[in-house]
């Protein structure tokens, strides 16, 4: 690669409330000649994004149109019910759906908990956004039911949160385009399954290098060099290099 060429960035798109930071930072680490670029998206935009080829993965919220996409579960969140700090529910711990049952819910048009029968009393019109329904739980028109990643991204301080036991969780996915599997993408899924750099899959593993041959010491402490027999490396050591060729032992002589 020659100085003028840019590489050619590795697009990540993300809905609200899913924080990349940690998967962004061994990314950098281990590919610091590939640029990562986020790109937030909504959840309803995500799936179209990444079909449109806008984005090379993305981390989504489950369920998604599969179409084309490949996807895989990373995590499940605890779903929880936004209130005012001073409305009844939020002297409890935690609460189940049925303690919502003549409250007014809020149904924001982006939401993706998958409900068999929604809590508390519909209202009239459903809020364009999470953002848009949690400005209307702090006006008191409603409560609001998300993942609880939702409820710390539009913190206020005159709101607060409670874990809703029985309510259906939300699952964050990574998803990209089935048919562009690139080595960029298989390099990131490893990254957020936890894999080492060194994984059969991903990046090819760091060559193992040659063990140094071990020299033991002499009986003074001194090592030995390779190759050397016995502690005597000088000539005419029995058997060393200095023997001559075809030496024979002779016999040793009395003292007189």
């Amino acid at each position: 690669m020659t100085g003028s060429e840019v590489p050619t960035p590795f697009r990540l798109a993300y809905v609200p409330g899913v924080t990349p930071t940690k998967w962004v930072r061994v990314w950098n680490e281990r590919l610091p000649e590939v640029p990562l670029t986020l790109i937030p998206v909504s959840a309803a935009d995500a799936a179209d994004v990444l079909r449109a080829g806008d984005a090379d993965a993305g981390l989504v919220r489950l369920p998604i149109d599969r179409t084309e996409l490949s996807a895989i579960p990373l995590y499940t969140e605890t779903t929880v019910v936004v209130v005012p700090k001073d409305h009844d529910v939020a002297g409890a711990d935690e609460v189940v759906a049925e303690d919502l049952a003549d409250a007014v819910v809020l149904h924001p048009l982006d939401d993706t908990l998958e409900w068999e029968r929604r809590p508390g009393v519909a209202a009239k019109e459903r809020p364009a956004t999470t953002a848009d329904a949690v400005e209307l739980v702090a006006a008191g028109v409603g409560l609001l039911v998300v993942p609880q990643s939702l409820a710390r991204l539009h913190h206020r301080k005159d709101l607060t949160y409670r874990p809703v036991s029985d309510a259906p969780e939300s699952r964050v996915a990574l998803s990209w385009p089935e048919a562009h599997t690139t080595d960029l993408v298989e390099e990131f899924i490893g990254i957020v399954r936890g894999r080492t750099v060194n994984s059969s899959r991903g990046r090819a593993p760091t060559p193992a290098q040659p063990k140094a041959k071990s020299q033991r010491p002499d009986a003074s402490g001194a090592k030995r060099k390779p190759g050397a027999a016995g502690g005597s490396t000088g000539k005419g050591a029995r058997g060393g290099p200095g023997a001559g060729k075809g030496a024979k032992r002779g016999k040793p002589r009395r003292r007189s």
